[in-house]
């Protein structure tokens, strides 16, 4: 709970810097005027985002990006933010949107706004066959050890479920699967439609199992606090995307199968 809030004080205090530093995010009609959206990606978490053999970063949220931008008929740029530099690029009008897995939550919604969901997502357990862990009540112990990546929305419901277990904190989620294949964790806590440490590593067994006690939650767009000219008109293009089945298909295109938990779409927001 300490990391918890000391995390969440790091990127308040970023926010009221950029209020009182007057800096104001890009309205709609100046990102009309300026001919370009600038969309936060993260690389890494694939297939959200990589980089491919020509260095050019591909993947569902690219895509996604894409089509934003031509619906709105400026150029897109993209910009490579990590886990913790999701929200603080856009608080402090270095992007305009940011993407990389964005899973809407309370706190989050005191620093940014969100449009309306983009994904749904399941969460639950990764961890190697050797641990025999198959509940998530088995984790809650002092012996246990969890890896999680910084900034992780899901990460202060997982501490409360688990008070009695150690954490390691992970700067991204490539740091936080080796961790766990490495076996200094017994397991990770998070999003497992597609866990990327099955590919990255494996000659390891894994098992991955659902968490119940964990409900479902949603990937959104993040964009500035008070930014209603840019999130309304999102809202509108997600709409569009959503019942053109865009989304749907892309994901199919690079996750390999539909969405496991999809957006029930409504045309009220």
């Amino acid at each position: 709970m300490v990391m918890r809030r000391l995390a969440f004080r790091v990127i308040l205090c970023l926010g009221m810097v950029c209020v009182g530093a007057r800096v104001q995010a890009r309205t709609l009609d100046e990102i009309l005027k300026a001919g370009e959206i600038r969309v936060g990606v993260n690389v890494l978490i694939p297939p959200r985002a990589q980089f491919d053999d020509k260095n050019v970063i591909t993947g569902f949220d690219p895509d996604l990006a894409s089509a934003i931008a031509a619906r709105l008929g400026v150029k897109l740029t993209l910009v490579n933010v990590n886990g913790p530099e999701r929200i603080p690029f856009v608080a402090t009008d270095r992007i305009d949107v940011t993407m990389g897995g964005m899973t809407r939550s309370a706190d989050r919604a005191k620093v940014i706004d969100f449009t309306v969901p983009i994904t749904g997502n399941n969460y639950g357990v990764v961890t190697r066959e050797d641990t025999h862990i198959s509940t998530l009540a088995e984790l809650n112990r002092e012996t246990a050890t969890i890896a999680m990546a910084r900034g992780t929305a899901v990460l202060p419901t997982v501490q409360a479920l688990l008070p009695k277990a150690k954490f390691i904190l992970l700067d991204n989620i490539p740091d936080r699967d080796r961790t766990l294949a490495q076996g200094r964790a017994d397991a990770i806590v998070d999003l497992i439609d597609n866990p990327a440490m099955v590919k990255t590593y494996p000659d390891l067994h894994w098992k991955i199992f659902a968490t119940p006690e964990i409900p479902g939650s949603y990937d959104c767009l993040g964009v500035a606090k008070g930014n209603a000219s840019l999130r309304d008109w999102l809202n509108i293009a997600i709409w569009e995307l959503h019942t053109s089945g865009f989304i749907a298909a892309d994901w199919t295109k690079w996750f390999g199968r539909p969405m496991p938990a999809p957006v029930p779409v409504s045309p009220f927001f």
